[in-house]
């Protein structure tokens, strides 16, 4: 007898998706070693299974902006958090990082879908309700970075 094997394939990724993924593992990466933004780049390109079908420039821009202004970030969400900053998850502290910077810079990009890809990269890659989290901290803090875009979701 044989057995039928049921597979069930994970939906593709988009290369935006996975951009947003190679940056936040680089910023996790960058915080808990301490390497540069270079040494961090060089690892992801050898090691990173998401690499391959990244939007590369995106990730590159993600990941060196969101370092680069990593103070002016934290101190947007901050106000937002329910514990100190030293109490997050590095994952979690990664993903605010980048959705953080994506709402305050990256404004072609509608909040609502910045905040859903923060919300899925902590889904795969945070703690039990790390999602939950980093939804109540970016919620809050896109009226502030979004206002006009927000209002007008608002009246609709």
């Amino acid at each position: 007898m044989s057995e039928d094997v049921v597979s069930v394939e994970e939906p593709k990724k988009s290369p935006r998706r996975l951009a947003r993924e190679v940056a936040m593992q680089g910023l996790y990466q960058w915080r808990m070693s301490g390497n540069s933004v270079e040494m961090i780049e060089h690892h992801l390109e050898q090691e990173s299974e998401a690499w391959a079908r990244a939007d590369k420039p995106l990730a590159l821009l993600l990941l060196r902006s969101a370092a680069a202004k990593a103070d002016e970030i934290e101190a947007r969400f901050l106000p937002y958090l329910d514990r100190p900053v030293g109490e997050i998850s590095p994952i979690e502290r990664a993903i605010l990082l980048l959705g953080t910077y994506e709402l305050a810079e990256r404004i072609e990009t509608p909040y609502r879908v910045v905040i859903n890809e923060a919300i899925e990269l902590a889904k795969s890659f945070g703690g039990t309700d790390g999602h939950r989290f980093v939804n109540g901290v970016l919620d809050k803090l896109a009226p502030q970075l979004r206002a006009a875009e927000v209002e007008a979701k608002s009246r609709r």
